[in-house]
């Protein structure tokens, strides 16, 4: 029965759009799958090499393409929001755009691109909000891990996420479960891969793992990580040369001077922090604004969305378009960034001004670009170990991963100089 009422949807969509031109899909409160809709647009460029413009700040940052019935019956099937519409219609609303009085842009999205997911091939006791919305947006990327990063298979991407990673060597800091399967499992692994590349400890593979990171920005890539992969990727680079994991995790004691040894210039985002050297201590330095140091909760964490210059500032106003300004915080092993250790060139894109934290910062290194969103799963407040992974069915007009699908967007536009 499913299947006759969409042929038959199909069959009035066809009547009904016989003399459209173009193809609107409004990503505003109108829409009633925000996800699948950046899918669409994907799916769009890399299997038709179609065009979409990207109308910042219109309708929540809408999508405007050359019409099609496969890609009307493309957006029914997946349950996406269109509109359809003449030429004269379209350039209305590009005229409507380019007013300088309008604080909005269109933004030209011309070429896929090819992504990789930075994951352990153990199995992992939680889940990842990026291979989640991903896997539920229909946007293919593949898995790598170590070996490939260290085989120099990084400059085949053009897009790089991170999530739950501890780049320092100490396994989370997740000592207290270590006699979970799961920690022995991906301890293996590390160790494994550290005497496969001669690294005589795990620290010393990851710092390897992250300046290859680095250079993979450096060159014109894009990165994006999550939770603790982003402040634990600034730690190992600070670290470089000095002994910061204690001997539970390596065997030997953490240099007693190591915070007056970092080298904050080789940071991305972040500088001055101090370490947290205790191996019992599931956190690595003062970045992370804790939760016990937030003091709120579930039912009164929220962060606001900042509003660019869309002409002006292209990129910021891609990386936060949105149908919501308030957005329902959310917890991680690193949830947010407390503004005194963020390097002052770094663009902060969302913050709570009152417990003076940023939850969601971006920054250029060399030729490429980098975005730090802090927290685990935008519509999982608390995640646990072992808990089921969030279903995103459930969740189809996600403010929190709308955030996620717009980096994975943004190295597909053709850029504008950031001019502030």
């Amino acid at each position: 029965m499913k299947k006759i009422l969409i042929l038959l949807t199909l069959s009035l969509s066809f009547v009904s759009q016989v003399f459209a031109n173009k193809i609107l899909i409004p990503m505003d409160e109108s829409q009633k799958n925000h996800l699948k809709a950046y899918g669409i647009a994907f799916w769009l460029l890399k299997e038709h090499g179609t065009e979409v413009e990207w109308l910042l700040n219109y309708r929540g940052g809408s999508f405007l393409f050359d019409a099609s019935q496969s890609y009307i019956n493309e957006c029914v099937i997946r349950g996406v929001s269109y509109e359809t519409i003449s030429d004269a219609e379209s350039q209305s609303i590009l005229a409507q755009i380019a007013s300088p009085d309008a604080n909005m842009d269109a933004v030209k999205l011309n070429k896929a691109p090819k992504i990789a997911v930075y994951s352990p091939k153990t199995t992992q006791p939680w889940d990842d909000a990026v291979t989640l919305v991903l896997t539920y947006a229909e946007i293919p990327y593949d898995k790598i891990f170590d070996e490939e990063v260290l085989e120099n298979k990084l400059p085949e991407y053009d897009w790089l996420h991170l999530h739950h990673e501890d780049f320092t060597g100490q396994f989370g800091k997740f000592l207290r479960m270590r006699g979970q399967a799961w920690y022995q499992e991906q301890k293996q692994e590390a160790e494994t891969i550290a005497r496969k590349f001669n690294f005589s400890k795990t620290s010393d593979l990851k710092l390897a793992v992250s300046k290859k990171i680095r250079d993979f920005v450096f060159g014109g890539g894009y990165m994006f990580a999550m939770c603790n992969a982003t402040d634990t990727f600034d730690i190992a680079l600070a670290a470089d040369g000095v002994d910061i994991v204690e001997s539970p995790y390596d065997g030997d004691g953490a240099d007693p001077n190591a915070d007056k040894k970092l080298n904050f210039e080789n940071c991305f985002a972040f500088q001055n922090f101090r370490l947290y050297l205790n191996p019992y201590e599931m956190e690595f330095s003062t970045i992370d604004n804790q939760q016990e140091e937030r003091g709120v909760n579930e039912n009164n964490d929220y962060f606001s969305l900042f509003q660019f210059s869309a002409k002006w500032d292209p990129i910021p106003t891609m990386l936060t378009q949105n149908h919501a300004n308030l957005i329902k915080g959310f917890m991680g092993q690193t949830t947010a960034f407390k503004k005194q250790y963020i390097k002052p060139e770094v663009i902060t894109m969302a913050e709570n001004r009152s417990l003076g934290e940023a939850r969601y910062i971006h920054g250029t290194a060399g030729k490429g670009f980098w975005t730090f969103y802090g927290g685990h799963d935008p519509e999982d407040y608390q995640h646990y170990v072992g808990e089921e992974p969030t279903d995103l069915n459930l969740h189809p007009n996600s403010a929190g991963y709308r955030l996620i699908l717009n980096n994975v967007l943004f190295p597909a536009a053709k850029k504008k100089k950031l001019k502030t």
